[in-house]
């Protein structure tokens, strides 16, 4: 047909309309044109002023006529025109009409993963081939279709599809046939449902993006060539290159239509020109490849990701030879926690917006949001104008709301499990609602939103909006509690879980994640600093801890309140229900919180005025919060199967999670009970003792291993010079380490190519990795959980010895350990200064501490005890 360039796409929307038109109530007869701009000529230069963007369209009837003109920009328009016409009264009767309309998001896309809350027997995070076995769902083709006009109905146009390395499942190589991680069965099952998935999605005017994290090998291809399937510090190889850029081009050849979402980091070491190599010399003429292959003439869009590298240096490079590349960074990190974003992490959203390419939020795991719903549409538009002013975006990916890792099931505990497609309907659609038009009138917002759950759950207006109001209340109450009490905005913390009390007090062993208060938070304090400026009589600034503390209460009492007088619901009643469950939820995490944050502040004055009295005030807060956490634990039990979909080794806060373990209230309630009489059995213990005795260190004791090469060894003492390469000498050290055998290291050759030490050892072993305090790229940067999922593979996430050494003029260390078993092992470390500062018996160091070499401060961790061995 002349003038259309998607038959499919073009064909899908007139089907749509003739269904729709039949079906409905209108007794007149209709008679609608339709038309692409390529096809309508002549056309008013009025009119076509408005069609200049792709996905807009016109609707209007002139006066006198009784046909229909409906023009598209492109097949897009024409769906989306046919879809307004068929939802807006406006044209019924005979009065003439004039409707434009149009996204302001050019990409506007929901991701799913193909990712699980374990890891696969025998392989590594996000290594998951595509198999029945692990993912039945991905064989339904009715679920896609569910799926798919739920995103044409909320004008949605990106299906994002998350997985470590999908083309081990999806395309065969001449070259590496061994590559293959699926049975043949299997891979022709996996090639039939994603050309159903693309063609289907194409008629809905959706593009399939296709994720992958670089640098990730199939299985079969790294044990063939004796290597890792995944090595953070790995050195690239023209094997590795050669195999990474077939397969793309492989999927491309396969697939042409279908856009790639690249992640350089993680996976491979993070900033650097490995970073930009990767992506101009394997990754884009792997494309270029697979277009030729096709003999395809456009260019599918390839997003990267700017996680874990330099995106603005990467796409310098890039854009003078492939020109159809987006930007995607996330929005507050993997959680949802302000629509006031700011700082430097606002700052490289607005560089990477100023390129000149699309740039787009990803609204990323909502660590904090899950297992609960969340559907605040005042929040979520807020948010998105953030997206556009703050960020200079003009694009959106949208995550599950709630159990990313768990797909396609929600958390809820009911006999046959909820798909979380139609348990978050609100959050979808809120998201697509502002994505496409995030200017909308307030009162306008209210009543709309009303009517929908009006129109969902068969209740009285009024009922309705009071329910919108109880929404809008609890949407406060998780996003204020992490933004001013949290670790991290990572998925290593779940917050609905709570938090121990030396996690509020002493965030800094928790490795504190800083951009959390400096860019996704208003301005304000956090809880140590709010307390030292309360005892140094200095002003406070900003959102305060005993601000937040008061208002997520006040949120959740007003939101109780609210749904206390609504009547029976008359349609999904069940959810109905459950959405009032997870309000009453919200209202006791709050006051949970609220009690632990008082009790943690008064503690906390304790580290300044050395009374006891100090202590014992915050006593009866922290027995509140126990008791609000036992009501939230009895009524979690019997309505979620788990707070976190995250499952592994990876989630630290509150209890590391490992092997599924502390993913419910009930697992973490006798902690915080231990927690709690721990405090009390302190107080009594300190109330005896005229002064707080000093606890003495027991030494440390270097382990005998055998060096594969040339290693000078020299003892822990201050004057020790560890440097080979510079005179600089100990200054302080922990008296516990004296003696140990540290390793001389090579400053300027570390800067170069990193640190490999390889060794033999009879027994599992420590190796004592001293990370410098700073972000300065002279030094190897430490094991973050945010950015490197391998961060803790050896157990080096967390300092074990804070504040543990100095060298003369250098920032202070701190010690984070690497565990090996017996036998021949390496370690590697990234590119910078590091400290080797010795090998110990893997029993040594079992409980983070803080050597305090600097005499700051007693940081009050001992006051908790600890749990079944684990130190609180």
């Amino acid at each position: 047909m002349a003038g259309i360039v998607n038959q499919e796409r073009f064909q899908y929307a007139i089907d749509l309309l003739q269904k729709e038109l039949f079906n409905s109530i209108v007794t007149n007869p209709v008679q609608v044109e339709v038309s692409t701009l390529a096809q309508k000529k002549p056309l008013p230069d009025s009119i076509k002023a408005k069609l200049i963007e792709k996905e807009h369209f016109v609707l209007y009837r002139k006066a006198g006529k009784g046909v229909i003109e409906l023009i598209g920009a492109d097949e897009s328009g024409v769906l989306y025109g046919c879809m307004e016409l068929l939802a807006n009264k406006t044209w019924h009767g005979n009065q003439p009409f004039f409707i434009q309309d149009g996204p302001k998001m050019v990409m506007r896309g929901t991701s799913i993963g193909l990712q699980k809350t374990t890891y696969l027997p025998g392989h590594d995070i996000y290594e998951y081939p595509y198999t029945p076995e692990s993912f039945p769902w991905f064989y339904d083709q009715q679920l896609w279709l569910n799926y798919l006009d739920m995103m044409a109905e909320n004008r949605y146009n990106a299906l994002y599809l998350w997985n470590g390395h999908p083309f081990s499942s999806l395309v065969k190589l001449k070259d590496y046939p061994y590559a293959l991680e699926v049975d043949e069965s299997t891979f022709q099952k996996n090639q039939d449902i994603y050309t159903f998935l693309t063609k289907e999605a194409n008629k809905r005017g959706i593009w399939i993006i296709q994720m992958f994290y670089n640098i990730i090998l199939p299985k079969p291809f790294a044990d063939r060539h004796g290597l890792k399937t995944q090595e953070r510090n790995r050195i690239i190889t023209p094997l590795i290159s050669d195999y990474t850029r077939k397969s793309i081009a492989a999927f491309v050849a396969k697939y042409p239509n279908v856009g790639l979402l690249i992640t350089l980091g993680e996976a491979m070491e993070g900033v650097g020109q490995d970073d930009i190599n990767w992506f101009t010399k394997t990754i884009i003429p792997g494309v270029k490849d697979g277009l030729q292959l096709s003999r395809t003439a456009g260019e599918p869009p390839i997003i990267l990701r700017a996680h874990d590298t330099d995106a603005p240096a990467v796409m310098q490079a890039s854009l003078p030879i492939y020109k159809n590349l987006y930007t995607m960074a996330k929005y507050n990190g993997e959680a949802l926690t302000t629509y006031t974003p700011r700082g430097k992490w606002a700052e490289l959203h607005r560089s990477l917006g100023d390129i000149g390419t699309v740039h787009i939020q990803n609204v990323h795991i909502l660590a904090n949001l899950e297992p609960f719903r969340y559907g605040s549409p005042d929040f979520i538009q807020k948010s998105v104008k953030a997206m556009h002013e703050v960020h200079y975006s003009n694009g959106i990916h949208i995550y599950p709301q709630a159990s990313y890792w768990d797909w396609p099931y929600s958390a809820d505990k009911v006999d046959n499990r909820l798909l979380q497609v139609d348990r978050d309907w609100m959050w979808y659609k809120a998201w697509a609602r502002y994505a496409w038009d995030e200017n909308r009138d307030l009162l306008n917002e209210k009543s709309y939103w009303s009517k929908e759950l009006v129109h969902y759950y068969g209740i009285p207006e009024k009922d309705a909006q009071k329910l919108l109001s109880a929404i809008e209340e609890i949407g406060e109450i998780s996003p204020k509690i992490l933004r001013r009490f949290g670790i991290t905005d990572g998925n290593r913390q779940t917050s609905s879980l709570g938090m121990l009390m030396t996690q509020l007090i002493n965030p800094y062993r928790y490795g504190l994640f800083t951009m959390l208060y400096e860019s996704e938070a208003p301005e304000g304090e956090m809880i140590v600093e709010y307390v030292e400026k309360d005892y140094r009589h200095e002003g406070h600034i900003g959102e305060t801890p005993d601000q937040v503390a008061r208002e997520i209460v006040q949120h959740g009492a007003r939101a109780a309140a609210l749904i206390k007088t609504l009547g029976m619901p008359t349609k999904n009643v069940a959810e109905f229900d459950r959405w009032l469950n997870d309000i009453r939820i919200h209202q006791l995490l709050a006051n949970h919180y609220s009690y632990k944050v008082k009790a943690a502040i008064q503690l906390l004055r304790y580290k300044y005025i050395r009374d006891l009295s100090a202590l014992r005030k915050a006593l009866p807060d922290l027995e509140r919060s126990v008791e609000e956490y036992r009501k939230l634990t009895a009524i979690t039990d019997k309505t979620y199967l788990y707070a976190n979909s995250m499952q592994t080794k990876q989630r630290k806060i509150p209890m590391r999670g490992a092997d599924a373990t502390f993913i419910h209230w009930k697992e973490m309630l006798p902690v915080f009970e231990t927690e709690l009489n721990n405090f009390k059995q302190a107080i009594d213990s300190l109330s005896k003792m005229s002064d707080t005795p000093t606890q003495i260190k027991v030494g440390v004791k270097s382990q005998q291993v055998t060096f594969l090469d040339n290693q000078q060894l020299i003892p822990l003492k201050k004057g020790a010079k560890l440097y080979a390469d510079q005179e600089l000498v100990v200054t302080h050290l922990a008296n516990e380490l004296e003696g140990v055998q540290a390793i001389q290291i090579d400053a300027a050759n570390q800067k170069l190519v990193g640190t490999h030490l390889r060794f033999k050892s009879e027994k599992p072993v420590k190796i004592l990795v001293g990370y410098f305090n700073s972000t300065d790229k002279v030094f190897a940067p430490k094991p973050v959980l945010e950015i490197d999922a391998s961060a803790n593979d050896f157990g080096q996430a967390e300092a074990k010895v804070r504040n543990a050494i100095r060298i003369q003029y250098m920032p202070m260390v701190d010690i984070h350990t690497y565990s090996f078993p017996a036998g021949t092992n390496e370690l590697k470390i990234p590119k910078g200064e590091v400290l080797i500062l010795g090998v110990v018996d893997d029993r040594e160091l079992p409980h983070p501490y803080n050597a305090d070499v600097d005499n700051q401060g007693d940081d009050l961790d001992d006051l908790f005890g600890y749990y079944h061995g684990t130190k609180l």
